[in-house]
């Protein structure tokens, strides 16, 4: 149980609202900054503006999926107001205090070493990054269907990336009849992609294995699907781009041949908000307990 742990749960969107439940459920006291627009009541949370918090009663701060934009602020779609989380806030925080977010960049990263608080990044774990990989795959699944006129079943598709979400991808559209190559780099995820029933390839010559390619996922958060390789596409084929923005497609110039190319990262939260939520939920109670029985032990 959570008894008398105060969180901050500072914006976010649909799936934050399983993470509330969730923590309530536990008995924690909430606060809501960033939900002034949101109808729905919980037993144990307050709404709050961010200048009313107390933050030297703080015992933990929530951050969207997304952590902060790079000058600190931070998205909800609960409220039209601004939220700027700040160095002097976390600093006002005990220094117990625990930031967890689901991803972070440069500006977390500092006000959290500024302030010496703890910051966790939820989605650097293998346990969120897997079971987050199957609401992607379902989505990725559902945004081939829209842009294509072929089926699934016998296209010829291109993973790019063999890490939790590529595996999970490449799986689903291999039981889906598609004839599945995936690129990689090391040997090892070489050696799996064979073993796992799939066509592999080394990224360096991925530029002669997308000729006669329908559709190709990228989940490498690198600059990948360039120019050479774009042109080697042809016209009808699909890039479905996983990777966290900007992604690793050149899309200016993919709308320059005439290719379809979309950016699509934060998939679950788009396809199944209760589900991806749900995950986030669970791992960051369990976080949360740890913390609480490590201070006490």
């Amino acid at each position: 149980m959570l008894t008398d742990l105060n969180i901050a749960i500072l914006g976010g969107d649909a799936r934050q609202l399983e993470v509330i439940r969730k923590l309530t459920e536990l008995d924690a006291n909430i606060i809501l900054v960033g939900y002034d627009q949101l109808d729905h009541g919980f037993t144990g949370a307050k709404k709050m503006e961010l200048e009313e918090v107390d933050f030297s009663l703080v015992d933990a701060i929530v951050l969207p999926v997304s952590g902060t934009g790079p000058q600190g602020e931070v998205d909800t779609i609960f409220s039209n107001k601004k939220i700027v989380l700040s160095s002097e806030h976390l600093k006002a925080a005990p220094a117990t205090c625990h930031l967890y977010s689901g991803i972070s960049n440069a500006y977390l990263n500092k006000i959290a070493l500024d302030s010496g608080r703890k910051l966790t990044k939820l989605f650097e774990r293998d346990d969120v990054a897997i079971y987050n990989s199957i609401p992607t795959a379902e989505g990725t699944i559902m945004m081939v269907i829209q842009h294509t006129d072929i089926t699934i079943h016998q296209s010829n598709t291109v993973v790019l990336g063999f890490g939790r979400v590529g595996m999970t991808v490449a799986r689903s559209f291999q039981a889906l009849g598609a004839n599945v190559k995936v690129g990689a780099r090391r040997s090892e995820h070489i050696a799996r992609i064979a073993e796992m029933g799939f066509t592999p390839f080394h990224l360096d010559s991925l530029k002669n294995e997308v000729w006669n390619v329908d559709v190709c996922i990228n989940t490498i958060p690198t600059s990948i699907v360039n120019s050479d390789v774009i042109s080697k596409m042809p016209s009808h084929a699909l890039i479905v781009d996983l990777a966290s923005k900007p992604g690793g497609t050149d899309f200016r110039f993919a709308e320059k041949r005439g290719i379809k190319a979309m950016l699509a990262p934060g998939l679950p939260g788009i396809v199944a908000p209760k589900t991806a939520g749900k995950i986030v939920a669970n791992v960051l109670a369990s976080l949360l307990i740890e913390d609480i029985n490590s201070r006490k032990g």
